[in-house]
């Protein structure tokens, strides 16, 4: 696409997330005109529409902004597409999306006219979302979804559960990418989590589940999964890696469970002799939100490139957590104390790293605002979109 068709895209599109409730109704308009075209389709997707309106923004805003990166873009639309056939999409679903979401952002209150030129910005831009989601789709040779029975639920915190499945056959995802899961509890609501450990050849999973306050499908997946169940996992998305071909050494920012992804990839480097240095920042509000903080200093004793530092904004577990607050590991850094994107950015700018975060939105949106502050370049700096 040319730069001035981009610029009107991101111009019609910042309209569109400037406030809550336009994002809200842009989403609204998609789906009642995408469903007005293809009432069957209504069925692939939950009853309650409203976690998937708000993937659906963040996803378009994460391509919008991927633009001017037309190879990280294509390999985003690509796992975009594999992901899509668990719902059973076929070729004139994407008709239809892509018919609707001309309508949605005709219906945009926009101070950028819609002309013949803008008209023109969004066909292209809307043929290559579904061009390329739809070729994908069909040139991919691994299932559309695998099957996989929990083996293992432990309750580490009252409203943390770290749960373990075994797939009947591999999912062959990277290190620090993220999985669509359904459970029985919830069908038809799909939820993303990374796993916290590499893929191996045994089709071991683990995932750390957070219970989220009014949510529909994490307090089951803390409260109510068994052993036996059978969970749903569908294609790999994502993009976080470590480049080792650059010579930069690495900092790894986690807020809670947004540890898995950070972790997978750390065991996955611990496989191999040479690694560039990891400073890895795990964050919680409490002291017992670092509820892995054991298993990352034995990594850490047996790989001396990697360096785990813990951080709570809280000195004082809360009245709920009827245990002490546990010293650090021999050897490990001492806990610090405050904002995640404030205690790490105190340190300099870490220009000369590849600096991932993972946590919730809020959370990586603070700190990689903090970080570009202390100086770290924007290009610098990697999370994902979805998760």
């Amino acid at each position: 696409m040319h730069t001035a068709e981009i610029g009107l895209i991101r111009s019609h599109f910042a309209d569109v997330v400037s406030t809550p409730d336009r994002r809200d109704r842009f989403a609204r308009t998609f789906y009642t005109s995408f469903f007005a075209r293809l009432p069957q389709c209504r069925s692939l997707f939950p009853a309650g529409m409203d976690g998937q309106r708000v993937r659906f923004v963040a996803a378009l805003e994460y391509i919008v902004r991927g633009l001017d990166d037309t190879d990280r873009l294509l390999a985003f639309l690509a796992q975009l597409g594999r992901d899509h056939r668990k719902y059973g999409v076929q070729g004139n679903h994407y008709a239809a999306a892509a018919n609707a979401l001309l309508d949605a952002i005709r219906d945009v209150d926009s101070d950028v006219p819609w002309n013949r030129a803008a008209d023109s910005a969004w066909r292209k831009f809307i043929a290559l979302i579904t061009t390329t989601m739809s070729d994908a789709a069909d040139s991919d040779d691994f299932p559309a979804l695998w099957e996989a029975t929990v083996v293992s639920h432990e309750r580490v915190l009252r409203d943390l559960a770290v749960i373990r499945l075994e797939c009947d056959s591999p999912v062959p995802y990277a290190p620090g990418q993220y999985v669509s899961v359904q459970i029985p509890q919830r069908p038809q609501m799909w939820r993303y989590l990374s796993p916290a450990i590499p893929t191996n050849p045994f089709g071991q999973l683990e995932f750390h589940v957070r219970r989220v306050s009014g949510g529909w499908v994490s307090p089951a997946m803390v409260n109510q999964t068994s052993i036996g169940d059978r969970w749903r996992i569908s294609s790999p998305l994502g993009g976080l890696h470590v480049d080792t071909d650059t010579g930069r050494d690495v900092l790894m920012i986690a807020g809670g469970t947004g540890l898995a992804p950070l972790r997978a990839q750390v065991m996955d480097m611990a496989h191999r002799g040479i690694n560039p240095r990891v400073h890895l920042f795990v964050s919680g509000v409490y002291p017992c939100d670092l509820y892995d903080i054991e298993t990352l200093w034995h990594l850490s004793l047996s790989n001396p490139w990697l360096t785990v530092v813990p951080v709570s904004e809280e000195d004082e577990n809360p009245w709920w957590h009827p245990y002490p607050v546990p010293e650090p590991p021999h050897g490990m850094h001492q806990r610090l104390r405050g904002p995640i994107g404030a205690v790490v950015s105190q340190f300099g700018s870490w220009a000369d790293r590849q600096v991932q975060i993972c946590g919730s939105p809020s959370m990586v949106k603070t700190t990689a605002y903090a970080l570009q502050r202390a100086g770290t370049p924007v290009e610098s700096i990697s999370y994902d979109p979805l998760r």
